[in-house]
């Protein structure tokens, strides 16, 4: 087996209590990834992924896999398109100035293209809305989907899954200056924010239905709100929180442990079951060489939260 290295290049709180510069602030900080910095002079610099501590993915220039469709078509093109998300911090996340994909999402991809033997520059990410992703795969618009998509039995019927690579869970985030929220059991007579229609916030209005519930269409307006003392915590799965978290370490928080289970799998075409199966091997084998952990702790690890152990690989038979 041949291999070649490639590294990448380089209660609410009364409203008088905030000012209009911390409310910029903050809100430059959460909308400026990759920017230098924002605001006034002294303003802290944005965070973004620590690309000098992700690892170093070995492509495997020798591997075949005719039996896949999917794999071949990409070999013939040339590259590989990858459905991924745009808009979540530290797991997929797009620099409107540059296009650079970013996050543990694209990590987990970059590591799956090494694999399935494609160079860097042979990898072309693609946003596709959630809505979309079934349709995306079966259209054969992409060749695989990495980015906080849900392994269930319906979704099965549609399409396949590798993995799942992470388990995620219902969380909360609250600001670091919170003190009372600790889980969901401590939401009554608190305002949570969530994205309208969405199944967490579905969740906390049937088993907590004390709490205040407010809803928007992005988690990002959510947090933005959560910053500037207009909620009390923000829910959703716990991956999305931590990047968050991790974009603004001495403003928020992730509390309690996660009260779902929501295990994240790679999105093949439900009949190409070579590329699923090729792609749970090389889950397995980047846990074990330590890429899997080293690629969270440079993304959702800079939110302070340790990485977890991977979930166990369900290779669930082909039918």
């Amino acid at each position: 087996m041949r291999t070649s290295i490639f590294r990448r290049p380089g209660g609410a709180r009364p409203g008088g209590r905030r000012t209009a510069g911390r409310a910029a602030l903050l809100t430059c900080l959460l909308l400026a990834v990759f920017a230098a910095g924002c605001g006034k002079d002294g303003s802290p610099p944005v965070k973004g992924p620590r690309t000098e501590a992700l690892p170093v993915y070995r492509v495997d220039t020798g591997f075949s896999l005719p039996a896949s469709s999917t794999w071949t078509k990409a070999k013939k093109r040339g590259y590989l398109v990858v459905g991924a998300k745009e808009d979540q911090p530290y797991l997929g996340e797009k620099d409107p100035a540059t296009g650079v994909y970013s996050g543990f999402d694209i990590e987990i991809a970059r590591m799956m293209a090494a694999s399935l033997g494609f160079e860097p520059d042979t990898i072309r990410f693609r946003t596709i809305a959630s809505a979309n992703r079934e349709t995306a795969l079966q259209n054969g618009q992409i060749d695989y989907y990495v980015g906080t998509y849900t392994i269930n039995d319906m979704r099965k019927k549609l399409v396949g899954f590798a993995g799942p690579y992470y388990l995620a869970g219902q969380g909360l985030l609250v600001r670091t200056d919170e003190h009372d929220i600790h889980g969901p059991q401590d939401l009554a007579g608190r305002t949570v924010c969530s994205a309208a229609g969405s199944t967490p916030y579905q969740r906390i209005a049937a088993d907590y239905p004390k709490a205040v519930l407010v809803a928007y269409d992005t988690y990002s307006v959510c947090v933005d709100n959560l910053l500037t003392y207009q909620v009390d915590a923000v829910t959703t799965d716990d991956a999305i929180l931590l990047g968050f978290a991790a974009k603004a370490p001495d403003e928020l928080k992730v509390v309690g442990k996660p009260f779902s289970e929501e295990p994240y799998g790679i999105g093949v075409p439900r009949s190409d079951k070579a590329l699923r199966f090729a792609l749970d091997d090389a889950l397995e084998a980047d846990e074990k060489n330590g890429n899997w952990k080293k690629a969270f702790e440079a993304t959702l690890g800079l939110s302070g939260v340790p990485a977890p152990k991977p979930p166990p690989i369900d290779r669930y038979p082909a039918t």
